[in-house]
């Protein structure tokens, strides 16, 4: 597992990380959520070792980056799809990250079959498209068949196959209890890949939960009603502390659960055409609790975030 303790950084006067602890269990694909500047890149690069933190230290499995021998074999990242050296094949450069680390050269072409690869794998990387060169940065954070792994925006310049692939295969590698740990700005790609969020703002940890739990605390959950018995549907749920408003030829109920509302109307006859339960989105939770910690605020994201929160007025 991967575990941050009072990680901080600091940039001269810029406070890019601030006392920010979490951990990332093993089996599960944790995705890595916060505001643009929040220091996700600066986190990701301390677990690394790339940046030493200015204070507090993280462990993977018990031991700094540093101290792994033939890291390659314990951690696969991928934190930049167009480092690779542009003169260099897919193929060449993943043999020179092997030889490095002593991992056998028939793996080099196991992970290009495994990202799609094989057919170019003899092509200049600097003539790779952002989507190839993804492949190429995930091939080469597979190459040493490590137990955990570091994404960053790894389904950029991907089409839709693509980022489908990278979903499933983020799943498998977490069922096959590996270590998932992925950054993205795709919040819809989030809800659907990751079962566990670490979200930070500012430099410091604003929740780390299930996403099922992230979205139920910060978005209110309301059922939607219609009925063509609303008028004598409306006054009992008033009477169960129901609230609500209307919504397309129906009602958004408010403070009442499903089950109860079903109930209300049997025992008085109304026929019900719909009662379903309706949940917030990952990126309404996320535009509600993160709202404090975004630098830099644009007029459409100020309406949002008053569509969001119309008590806050």
């Amino acid at each position: 597992m991967i575990e941050a303790e009072g990680l901080t950084k600091r940039y001269g006067k810029t406070l890019a990380v601030n006392n920010l602890s979490f951990s990332v269990e093993p089996g599960q694909v944790t995705g890595f959520l916060g505001p643009n500047g929040a220091g996700k890149s600066t986190t990701m690069r301390m677990i690394l070792g790339l940046d030493n933190p200015t204070s507090g230290q993280v462990r993977i499995g018990g031991k700094r980056y540093h101290d792994l021998k033939q890291p390659l074999r314990t951690v696969g990242a991928l934190l930049e799809a167009k480092w690779v050296h542009p003169n260099r094949s897919a193929r060449s450069h993943l043999a020179w990250m092997a030889k490095s680390n002593k991992i056998p050269a028939r793996r080099v072409d196991e992970v290009l079959d495994i990202v799609g690869l094989s057919s170019v794998a003899n092509k200049r990387a600097g003539g790779f498209s952002l989507g190839m060169s993804q492949r190429l940065g995930i091939a080469g954070a597979l190459l040493g068949d490590p137990e955990v792994l570091l994404f960053d925006e790894p389904v950029n310049g991907l089409d839709p196959e693509g980022i489908l692939w990278i979903r499933k295969f983020m799943h498998r590698l977490a069922d096959e209890g590996r270590t998932v740990f992925v950054s993205s700005h795709l919040l819809s790609e989030m809800a659907l890949t990751a079962s566990h969020l670490v979200v930070i703002g500012k430099g410091q940890l604003i929740s780390q939960s299930t996403t099922k739990e992230f979205v139920a605390r910060a978005a209110e959950n309301t059922v939607k009603v219609r009925s063509p018995q609303l008028d004598q549907l409306r006054p009992l749920m008033e009477r169960a502390g129901a609230t609500f408003t209307e919504s397309d030829g129906g009602l958004l109920v408010a403070d009442l659960e499903s089950e109860k509302i079903g109930e209300l109307a049997a025992q008085n006859g109304v026929v019900l055409h719909e009662l379903s339960p309706q949940t917030g989105s990952l990126e309404q939770a996320f535009m509600q609790i993160t709202g404090d910690s975004v630098e830099y605020h644009t007029g459409l994201e100020a309406e949002a975030q008053q569509v969001l929160e119309p008590s806050a007025k």
